[in-house]
C-alpha cells in the first residue's frame, strides 16, 4: 500500500477518534447538570439559633430574580432555584416540628407566573397547614420580591430596604433602523397578522401596542388584587400606591406596605414573641446537599469552562422571549 493511503487511512482514522471524543464529550456536557442534580437534590439544615426542637422556626431563603430557568445544579451560576424554593416551602410545611416559617426575601422581582406560585404556596400554608409565615425582607424586595410577601402575616422591612415597585412590565428591543442601515432584510412568514408580534425587526403598531397593554392590565389589576387580600387595603390606595414606584423600608412602613421596621433577627423575636415560641430553635434551607457547598465550588471551577465552550445554556437562554415580568429594573 502506497504511503499517501497509508496516510489517507491515518487521517480517517485520527477523524473518527476526535469524532467520538467530541460526541462523548457534547453528552457529558449535556447530562452533566442532571447527574450532579441528582446528587445534589437532598438539602440540609443549617442551625442558625439553638433551642427547642418542638415548635422551630424554618427560614427560607430567596435570593434573586424569581424565575424557572430550568437550572437546578451546582453548576449553575444562578443563585435562585425556583423549584428548591417550592421544596423548601412544602418541607417547612409539612415537618411537625416546624411551627412558624420566615421567608428571607431578597429580589428585585421576576417572572409573573413563578411569582404567583410562590405567593400561592405562602397561602396554602398559612390556611391548610396553619402555619404563620412572616417576611423579613433583605436589600431589595420590590415588584415580584412583594407581590410573593403581601399574603405574609407580617412583613419586616430594613429602613433602607427598596420594595413596592408595584406593576408589571414587558420589554423588546426594535433593531429595524440598525437593520435598514446595514443593508439587513428580514423575511417572515406567518399564520396570523400577530404571530410576531413582540418582532424585534420591526416597528410594533397601535393596534399590538393596545392588545398588549390589555394584557399587562389584567395582570396588574391581579397584582392590586393580591395586595388588596394581603395586607387588607382599599383598591383605591393600593392602585395610588401601585404607580411602579419603589420605597424605602421606611415609607412602606408609613404608607401600611410594611409591619415592622428591622432585620432577621428582629423578626425571628417578633415570631417568638407572637407565637409564643420563646426558645425555639431556628434553622435555615441549605441547598448544597450530600455534596457540600466546598465541593460545589469546586466543581463548578473544573467544569465551568468546559461546559461554557459548549454553551448549551447560555445559546437557549439568549433566544428567550420578551414577556411579562413583575420585576424592577433600575
Amino acid at each position: 500500500m502506497s504511503k499517501k493511503r497509508w496516510a489517507a487511512l491515518g487521517i480517517a482514522f485520527l477523524l473518527l477518534i476526535v469524532s467520538l471524543i467530541s460526541q462523548a464529550t457534547v453528552s457529558m456536557a449535556t447530562n452533566w447538570d442532571e447527574m450532579v442534580a441528582g446528587w445534589n437534590s437532598e438539602y440540609t439544615e443549617e442551625v442558625i439559633k439553638e433551642g427547642s426542637l418542638n415548635k422551630r422556626i424554618a427560614v427560607v431563603p430567596l435570593e434573586g430574580v424569581i424565575q424557572d430557568d430550568g437550572e437546578g445544579s451546582i453548576l449553575s451560576s444562578s443563585g435562585y432555584n425556583h423549584k428548591r424554593l417550592l421544596k423548601y416551602l412544602d418541607a417547612a410545611a409539612e415537618d411537625d416540628t416546624v411551627g412558624g416559617i420566615i421567608m428571607r426575601v431578597n429580589t428585585p422581582g421576576g417572572g409573573v407566573m413563578e411569582s404567583a406560585e410562590v405567593h400561592d404556596k405562602v397561602v396554602d400554608i398559612q390556611k391548610k397547614h396553619k402555619k404563620p409565615v412572616y417576611v423579613s425582607m433583605g436589600n431589595t424586595a420590590a415588584s415580584g420580591g412583594y407581590y410573593v410577601s403581601a399574603p405574609a402575616e407580617k412583613i419586616v422591612a430594613h429602613p433602607s430596604t427598596l420594595t413596592g415597585s408595584i406593576g408589571v412590565i414587558m420589554q423588546t428591543m426594535d433593531y429595524s433602523k440598525l437593520a435598514d442601515d446595514l443593508g439587513i432584510d428580514f423575511n417572515t412568514i406567518k399564520s396570523g397578522k400577530y404571530k410576531d408580534i413582540l418582532s424585534p425587526t420591526r416597528k410594533m403598531t397601535n393596534d399590538e401596542r393596545d392588545l398588549l397593554q390589555t394584557i399587562i392590565d389584567q395582570m396588574y389589576g391581579e397584582f392590586v388584587k393580591v395586595i388588596v387580600d394581603g395586607r387588607g387595603m382599599s383598591e383605591s390606595k393600593v392602585r395610588k400606591l401601585g404607580d411602579g414606584r419603589v420605597y424605602t423600608g421606611l415609607q412602606a412602613k408609613k404608607n401600611g406596605l410594611v409591619d415592622e421596621l428591622g432585620s432577621l433577627d428582629d423578626t425571628i423575636a417578633l415570631m417568638k414573641k407572637d407565637h409564643k415560641m420563646k426558645g425555639a430553635e431556628v434553622f435555615q434551607y441549605d441547598g448544597s446537599g450530600f455534596l457540600g457547598s466546598w465541593a460545589g465550588v469546586t466543581m463548578q471551577k473544573a467544569f465551568g469552562a468546559e461546559r461554557d465552550f459548549f454553551g448549551i445554556r447560555e445559546i437557549l437562554n439568549k433566544s428567550k422571549t420578551p414577556r411579562a415580568m413583575y420585576l424592577y429594573t433600575e
